[in-house]
Formats: structure tokens, C-alpha cells, sequence
């Protein structure tokens, strides 16, 4: 039975290694920041800096926009992921632009979520699914313990089990039970006078704040942490958010739209 669960552990270390070696200077990556109407988030210059910072670092390109026109397939085929850092409100500006981002995640390609990307398109039910849920709330920003559910992915490997973190605790409604949960908030630390109402006992003491999931062909990985400016100068946040981008790019391969026949938007 050791023998099993050893071999079972090699595996496991393997598969999510070669998640964390495929990054070369072919990589590239789309930091896309648009926000519509609405609060727009302070530290998205702070994050952006710091995927650059990563893409110098680990030998890949990082490209940024906050142009919407930018979401379009000719563009969106170099990429290997799209990060979605701090997005929030409407998104995308056309129907085009909504298309163009379900058929590269149909053609293969990586999303990521940073924080408030779970406030990003309200009314679109797909966008939810694919991210995992839909921003509902948070309690005033504060001190609390996060319980690391899963060590064996690379967003987490180098965490202990309870990160002690200081941020806004999201909590999100219509969570795809597709999710792979990496975090969850010790919600006995979390001061809340209005916890009754939701999350109210429905995940216990636990609330989901960090995921992965392949959606539709797609790899996405979402994380609820970021909220301060400092944050993305922090070590453990930047591993944290570097090991999801590892893990969303995946074979390192670009999308590909040889089987894509997605000509209109999916609603749920």
C-alpha cells in the first residue's frame, strides 16, 4: 500500500513539474485590464508590473492592453493565456469581442483571474461558468486564515497549510461544481455581521478563494487574492499567481482553431 500511494505521489509531483517547466521565451501572454463603468481597483498598474516583472524573470512575454479592440481571434492566437487582472464591470464592449474570447478558450487557450476578474461580465451566465462563480460580496478588508486545500499544484506547493493573509475575503455565488478548490478562507476568522446572510453555513467554515478547472478545452485558473497594491510585491502572492499561469498555459502549446466551430455566444 506505500509502495502505491509513493508511486502515486511521484506521479502526481511529475505531472504538475512539467505544468511548472514548459515557460520559454515562445510563451507569450495577454494582461487585460479593461473595466467598464464602475469601481475600477487601484492596483492594477502594481499587477501589471509585476507579471512583467514575472515575464522577465521567467522568460516569457507579457503584452498589456485595457483596449477591448484587442479581443479578437487574429490577435488573441499568439497567446498562450490571457490574463484577466483586475478586470471588472462590462469586459468586452461587442458581442464580436465576447465570441472572440469563447472560441480562443474553445480553441485551447489559458485564462486567468486575479481578484475582481469574478466581477466582470454580471449578465453573462458562460463567463461565470467559465471563471468558476460570480462576484456576490465581500466583509471590510482585514486579517484572516486561508486553508491551503490542495499542496500538489503549482500556485500552492510552496505554501504551509494555513496562509495567514490580509485582504477583502470575496465570496461568490453560482460556483461551477467543476472547481478544483486550491484555497479556501477560514471563515472563523473572518469578521462578518452579515455572514448569516450569505455564505451562512453553506460551505461550513470553509469558503472557496482559489481554483482550476478545463472548461470547454480551455484551461482557466481564478484567484480571489490581490486586492492591495502591495500585494503584488509580495513573494508569496506573485508564486501564488506565476504557478496559476504556469498551470493555465499548460503544454505551452498556442490555440488552436483547427476544430473550433463556435459561431455564437453560449448564454447558460
Amino acid at each position: 500500500m506505500l509502495k502505491k500511494i509513493s508511486i502515486l505521489v511521484t506521479l502526481v509531483s511529475l505531472f504538475f513539474g512539467s505544468c511548472t517547466m514548459n515557460i520559454n521565451n515562445e510563451t507569450k501572454i495577454l494582461v487585460y485590464t479593461k473595466n467598464g463603468a464602475g469601481y475600477v481597483h487601484d492596483n492594477i498598474d502594481a499587477s501589471v508590473k509585476a507579471l512583467q516583472k514575472m515575464g522577465d524573470e521567467n522568460g516569457f512575454v507579457v503584452d498589456v492592453s485595457n483596449n477591448p479592440a484587442d479581443i479578437n481571434e487574429e490577435n488573441l492566437k499568439q497567446y498562450n493565456c490571457i490574463v484577466l487582472s483586475n478586470t471588472n464591470n462590462e469586459t468586452f464592449d461587442s458581442d464580436e469581442q465576447k465570441l472572440a474570447f469563447v472560441r480562443y478558450i474553445h480553441a485551447g487557450g489559458g485564462v486567468v483571474g486575479i481578484h475582481s476578474a469574478c466581477g466582470s461580465e454580471r449578465s453573462w451566465p458562460w463567463f461565470w461558468s467559465m471563471l468558476g462563480g460570480k462576484f456576490e460580496r465581500h466583509p471590510p478588508y482585514q486579517k484572516f486564515d486561508i486553508k491551503v486545500i490542495n499542496h500538489n499544484h503549482p500556485s500552492t506547493s510552496f505554501l504551509g497549510d494555513t496562509w495567514e493573509w490580509e485582504d477583502e475575503c470575496y465570496y461568490l455565488k453560482h460556483l461551477n461544481p467543476d472547481l478544483n478548490i486550491l484555497l479556501a478562507a477560514d471563515l472563523r476568522t473572518v469578521d462578518d455581521d452579515k455572514k448569516e446572510i450569505y455564505p451562512g453555513e453553506v460551505f461550513g467554515n470553509w469558503f472557496p478563494l482559489a481554483w482550476y478547472h478545463e472548461f470547454e478545452g480551455g484551461r482557466v485558473f481564478y484567484s480571489a487574492l490581490g486586492h492591495s497594491i502591495e500585494h503584488y510585491s509580495d513573494p508569496d502572492l506573485v508564486n501564488h499567481l506565476l504557478g496559476g499561469i504556469r498551470w493555465a498555459i499548460g503544454n505551452n502549446k498556442k490555440p488552436d482553431y483547427t476544430d473550433v466551430v463556435t459561431t455564437e455566444i453560449p448564454q447558460y
